[in-house]
């Protein structure tokens, strides 16, 4: 037995005053004389023996009306008890967590996971009476939603609420729950966990935690599985063009990562890929039980600018990871800005940059000097050819920022200031500088052929070999960072990539005039600057790419009009003034959907990032009982764990399991009784006591 109102029950101290007030008439009582009639004593004798028996009988019952009184008002209550005429239901607050990660989406013979979790929190929420307290939170989202119990919309909203890509925290979840709920004062106190209970919901190291205050004895918490055995899936983890070079009319190849999540082999399943919602490929593919394949799907782009790209498996049972969603910037134009100080002579550079037809390579040339005047952000690529920078830390946060950077060596180069530029921009310093003077000429030693800008250089049957230039003057180096890509018979690098934050950065070694070397007039020279501007332009699509949750950052110093908007994969669209962000970088975190999301501003799409699924939720791998047991022992768990197997009758077992019947009716029918039955053997007592003075 509970007691909902233990507060009161410091008034069974009450039950002591009839005791007190017959105590003190003890002492009160008078001497009565009798006659000496043997009989008559007897008679009297037997009289006050029965009298003095009523008094404590009295005594007694006076005793319990006050004590049946003070428990009807403690409300004394039975745990899975019905009493019939006497049972109520307790006063109680209810969470339900229901997950609705998309593996909820699975469909059985009662329909799928998400849709039945729904209907058993509505018949639920109908044992629930005035008074009571009902909270409902789909665990893949942020808000918790209070229910109105007259309210029908609200079913109506739970109803229509779907399935999330993103990834739930079942521990927080649980812990908003218990301080929720811990706020309330209704004695009955549920938390509802709807789940499939997969094992990614769970931390597979959890620390313990003494969460016992919250976690309490009057906490229980009603875990309901969800269960399809043999399910069918395979998923999309992964896909990315295995090009480093992205051009219009180029053959365009993806990787493409699938699992079989299933405990079959499959044949001829169908991958397909589609540009711009346009099925451009297909592939089918074999594929073993719990096997990952990598495979491979080529296409050729005929198109520029922003390419939305998404690749798509056949139905199974959970549809959610078929797909996969790529962007891919292609530039039409190419802008690029080359920085020269009046020592400086590019003509060469310029000259290579100009082999291509149809402007695709846009040359602007600007003094250094005048960087505080340059918007760096305007230009694919920047080439530096001057030993002098004015304002490095914008040029450096340029590239940190995904910009892209060509270091070379001017013809009259002062090699403190060079050293100093190049160490400042991240590759680390040179040895020394080498003139014609030291009568040292290199060749080509080391080239890496499998490095993007060398792709397609080579036709398919020709062998992959540059003839190399004889370099005369140079800067020696044997420790910079970064990689090189082409090194000298001295192991100097002639050419260094380096990634710097976001964006990649080359450097040469040797400038471009016959002075240092003849490399200006080798066949390989012109192709090897504009791959290496093809190479650089192309924006590293994976900082385009997210899983659901994540935030996305973006840079709107580039934006000329007061506001943009982010079209999401929905149709919905989110607004931003500009004017009202503090910072130049906007910071979007409303990635709940999968698909594309594009920027926009003056009608014009601006850029585009794709969100994906993650490949986590389509594992499936079940937390046992005792698994959830353990994971609840790490928040010192106090209360009372209740499982309702898929077979199980939920209303039934919540019946059998909750606190509700209340006997305070029966306690003050009893203190009814109790008072009519004193009252009859009080006045019975009162005229046997007159009786017996009247005959004395």
């Amino acid at each position: 037995m509970t007691f909902l109102n233990p507060a009161i029950l410091i008034g069974l101290l009450a039950a002591t005053i009839p005791v007190i007030i017959h105590l003190l008439n003890l002492k009160k009582l008078k001497n009565v004389e009798f006659s000496t009639l043997m009989f008559l004593k007897e008679l009297q004798k037997n009289k006050i023996r029965k009298i003095k028996i009523k008094q404590w009988l009295l005594l007694l019952l006076r005793v319990l009306i006050i004590i049946f009184i003070v428990l009807s008002f403690a409300r004394p209550t039975l745990q899975g008890l019905s009493i019939a005429g006497v049972t109520s239901a307790a006063k109680t607050t209810s969470i339900f967590l229901i997950d609705n990660s998309f593996s909820m989406s699975v469909i059985d013979q009662k329909g799928s996971f998400i849709n039945q979790a729904k209907d058993i929190t509505e018949k639920i929420i109908s044992l629930h009476q005035d008074g009571d307290e009902v909270f409902v939170n789909f665990i893949a989202a942020d808000s918790v939603s209070t229910l109105n119990l007259n309210s029908p919309d609200f079913l109506n909203s739970m109803k229509a609420s779907d399935i999330s890509f993103l990834k739930p925290d079942i521990k927080q979840n649980l812990i908003s729950a218990a301080v929720l709920i811990n706020k309330s004062k209704n004695f009955n106190r549920e938390i509802f966990l709807l789940s499939d209970f997969q094992k990614n919901l769970f931390p597979s190291e959890q620390e313990k935690n003494d969460f016992s205050e919250l976690f309490n004895e009057r906490i229980k918490i009603y875990s309901l599985h969800f269960k399809k055995d043999d399910i069918f899936n395979l998923s999309i983890d992964d896909a990315k063009p295995e090009n480093q070079i992205i051009q219009k009319g180029s053959t365009l190849s993806f990787i493409v990562t699938v699992t079989n999540h299933s405990q079959q082999n499959l044949q001829n399943r169908v991958l397909s890929l589609f540009i711009n919602e346009k099925r451009v490929a297909q592939k089918s593919f074999n594929i073993s039980a719990n096997e990952t394949q990598k495979i491979n799907i080529e296409t050729t782009l005929y198109s520029d600018g922003q390419i939305n790209i998404h690749a798509e498996l056949e139905s199974d049972d959970i549809q959610y990871d078929n797909y996969y969603y790529m962007v891919i910037n292609v530039p039409d134009k190419i802008s690029v800005l080359i920085l020269r100080n009046e020592n400086s002579n590019p003509d060469f550079l310029k000259l290579a940059l100009q082999t291509l037809p149809n402007e695709k390579i846009i040359v602007e040339e600007k003094d250094p000097l005048q960087s505080t005047f340059i918007q760096l952000n305007s230009y694919d690529v920047i080439i530096l050819v001057s030993d002098y920078y004015e304002n490095l830390a914008q040029l450096k946060n340029y590239i940190e920022q995904g910009g892209s950077l060509i270091i070379i060596p001017s013809g009259r180069i002062n090699y403190n200031n060079y050293n100093s530029l190049i160490n400042n921009l991240g590759f680390g310093k040179f040895d020394s500088f080498i003139s014609n003077a030291n009568k040292v000429s290199l060749q080509f030693d080391r080239v890496d052929y499998e490095h993007p800008v060398f792709k397609d250089l080579f036709s398919n049957n020709q062998q992959k070999k540059i003839d190399s230039p004889i370099i005369t003057q140079f800067l020696k180096n044997s420790a910079l960072t970064g990689v090189p890509i082409i090194t000298l018979s001295d192991n100097s690098g002639f050419l260094i990539e380096n990634k710097i934050g976001k964006g990649k950065a080359f450097l040469f070694n040797s400038a471009f005039n016959t002075e240092w070397s003849d490399f200006p007039v080798k066949s390989v020279f012109a192709p090897l600057v504009v791959k290496s501007v093809f190479y650089l332009s192309q924006k590293d699509f994976s900082s385009y790419q997210l899983n659901a949750g994540d935030e996305f950052t973006f840079e709107i110093s580039k934006i000329n009009s007061p506001r943009i908007i982010i079209k999401r994969p929905d149709g919905t669209e989110d607004y931003f003034q500009l004017n009202e962000i503090s910072s130049q970088i906007l910071r979007y975190k409303k990635t709940n959907l999968a698909g594309v999301y594009n920027i926009v501003s003056n009608d014009k799409i601006i850029t585009g990032f794709s969100v994906n699924h993650h490949k986590s939720e389509s594992k499936q791998e079940y937390l046992s009982t005792k698994d959830f047991e353990k994971f609840l022992e790490g928040f010192n768990f106090k209360g009372q764990l209740i499982e309702i197997k898929p077979n199980e009758n939920p209303i039934e077992s919540i019946n059998q399991s909750r606190f509700g019947t209340e006997l305070w009716k029966l306690f003050v029918l009893l203190a009814i009784i109790t008072a009519i039955v004193e009252m009859i053997i009080s006045r019975n007592n009162k005229k046997e006591f007159q009786s017996l003075t009247e005959f004395d």
